[in-house]
């Protein structure tokens, strides 16, 4: 067994998080997850191990407490997917949390000391609190690493991602090469940082995250369901719904992945969330999910209008549908939604797929109908996006720094996490830009850094190291 260490992983206001661990105990160290009924109270915490049978406890104290307590035994998933050898998801809540403020937590194996980490509650709605947002951080990439690097420099109280966690597929293998060591190291360097130990990550589902579905070929596929623990209040989500494909698997394949995903499988890929005073509505938009179905949108609908106690309405999905690159312009099936964010008030909508920085003017679009479906695949029959013409109003009188009251919704599509950035010969090219975009910058790697106080807003969006290439505010205390 390895001796224990002890890593200096990161400063945050007023207190400092360290971690004790023992590498040898996981195989995926500790990690924060906001679970499936979150609160400032609560917090889950996952970890993964071999499938040998040990007995683990989980302690914490809170902040101003000298006192140890146990959570509930940790529950444990044992996934026993083919090709993959068999190992353990452990689960444990914490409970009591003291909103805003920092908590210490521990982890025994047979009753020996394995792992210590420090993080921070949720905010309550009267407290200021920083969210990072960025999509397509799963590449693996020198640039991931450097975004991550980034993210961890930034200190946020909340990840948020917009899709495409990882890559390819969205396997259980791609994320013990791409993204555990990436965003959970075990200290931070050049390959990877300490950021989920203490920070927990939220999540939309991307198609490379969603889109293999085919369990006969790939049976470690929708690894998602297995490793995220986020909120199941979204619309009915039967399988073979216009929500969620057919999985395609045998008797073995099908049983052994629903019993690693349990409640999760496929309620998990549209929820929403409440974070200080802000309401979060994350949406599943890849192409296979059609949104012209009025029970869908009555859910977003009425998951919006009931929001009415947040100061900002944040609305997170995977396929933009304002884009002006060249890549993915087609796939503009998400402005069928874009009515019920005008009316609802939505702030900022963030959104991935396209490997670059976008910002629209504050708008408000009118869809003419639903579209046109594009299908391809050898059966002609796959579902490719929509093609969603209508019409828009921009409020171009915004600038984000002496006029910060946007009459819009402002669309940011912040994808350039790591993945080969796309369409970069259009940076410097605005005739080639759509007529609602007003920022893009596509040469660079870059993520979203927004910090939030009561009715003030600010967003940066920054580079690896830290250079800012774009930025706004919004002041909602001059919005009459």
């Amino acid at each position: 067994m390895k001796s224990f260490s002890t890593f200096i992983i990161l400063f945050m206001t007023g207190y400092v998080l360290s971690q004790t661990g023992d590498p040898s105990a996981f195989l995926v160290k500790p990690y924060l997850q906001v679970g499936s009924n979150p609160s400032p109270e609560k917090m889950q915490l996952l970890w993964h191990t071999t499938a040998i049978k040990n007995e683990w406890m989980v302690e914490y104290k809170v902040s101003g407490s000298n006192q140890w307590q146990p959570t509930p035994a940790p529950v444990q998933t044992k996934l026993d997917i083919a090709g993959i050898e068999p190992f353990m998801v452990w689960r444990a809540s914490f409970a009591g949390l003291m909103p805003g403020s920092p908590y210490e937590y521990r982890i025994l194996k047979n009753k020996k000391l394995v792992f210590t980490a420090q993080a921070k509650a949720s905010p309550s709605a009267g407290q200021s609190f920083r969210f990072v947002a960025s999509g397509d951080m799963g590449a693996g990439t020198t640039e991931a690493k450097e975004i991550a690097n980034g993210i961890y420099r930034a200190q946020p109280d909340l990840v948020a991602i917009a899709g495409d966690i990882v890559y390819e597929y969205g396997l259980i293998s791609e994320y013990t090469t791409k993204f555990w060591p990436i965003y959970n190291a075990y200290a931070a360097d050049t390959t990877g940082v300490p950021l989920m130990q203490s920070i927990p990550f939220i999540s939309a589902v991307g198609n490379h995250d969603a889109d293999t579905r085919d369990l006969n070929r790939h049976p470690d596929a929708l690894a998602y369901y297995h490793f995220w623990d986020q909120p199941l209040n979204g619309p009915d989500s039967k399988e073979g719904g216009p929500i969620t494909p057919v999985l395609i698997a045998n008797d073995t394949n099908r049983t052994a992945f629903l019993a690693g995903a349990g409640d999760r499988y496929p309620q998990m890929a549209n929820y929403s969330y409440n974070y200080g005073n802000a309401h979060w509505t994350v949406i599943d938009a890849d192409t296979y999910v059609d949104w012209t179905d009025g029970a869908l949108r009555d859910w977003v609908r009425r998951d919006l209008a009931g929001a009415k106690d947040a100061t900002w309405k944040f609305v997170l999905y995977h396929h933009p549908g304002f884009n002006s690159a060249r890549e993915h312009f087609e796939q503009q099936q998400m402005r069928i939604l874009s009515p019920i964010f005008d009316s609802a008030k939505v702030d900022i909508v963030f959104n991935g797929h396209v490997h670059n920085y976008q910002r629209s003017f504050p708008m408000s679009f009118m869809p003419d109908r639903f579209g046109t479906l594009m299908v391809g695949g050898r059966d002609m029959k796959t579902p490719r996006g929509r093609v969603v013409n209508g019409k828009w109003k921009l409020d171009k009188s915004f600038d984000g720094r002496i006029n910060t009251r946007p009459n819009g919704v402002i669309y940011v599509i912040t994808g350039a996490g790591g993945q080969t950035l796309y369409n970069p010969e259009q940076q410097n090219d605005p005739d080639s830009w759509q007529k609602f975009t007003d920022k893009f910058i596509s040469t660079v790697h870059t993520f979203s850094i927004v910090d939030i106080h009561g009715t003030h807003l600010k967003l940066r969006q920054v580079t690896g190291d830290g250079r800012e290439v774009d930025s706004f505010e919004i002041n909602k205390d001059r919005i009459k």
